[in-house]
């Protein structure tokens, strides 16, 4: 359903570290350059409706709302001149922004 590259969990995990006993959300929400923008975040509880997935070594909380817009999500973490930063690949976006964080879908 949902890939993390090697990168993107070293990232997680680093970040994770700082902050022990928290929850990796991962979720879809209005807005953005194109109508939709990933929001990724830690969170210290499971809510009703959330789903939980283990990808390698992390778990995700996902809601049930975003769970139908990251249906084959791949998710990359890169450094380049401008610094580092999450790369986000969703077969099911009709057209993404530059930003690389927001997209749209045909429905």
């Amino acid at each position: 359903m949902i890939h993390l590259s090697q990168a993107a969990i070293s990232e997680i995990e680093r970040i994770k570290s700082k902050q022990p006993n928290v929850l990796f959300r991962l979720a879809v929400k209005p807005g953005g350059c194109s109508g939709f923008f990933y929001d990724m975040s830690f969170d210290e509880a499971i809510k009703v409706g959330d789903q939980v997935f283990d990808l390698d070594e992390i778990q995700v909380v996902i809601d049930a709302t975003s769970l139908n817009y990251l249906n084959g999500l791949r998710v990359d973490y890169s450094e380049d001149l401008m610094g580092g930063g999450f790369r986000f690949h969703n077969p099911q976006a009709i057209a993404t922004c530059s930003c690389g964080n927001s997209f749209s879908l045909s429905h």
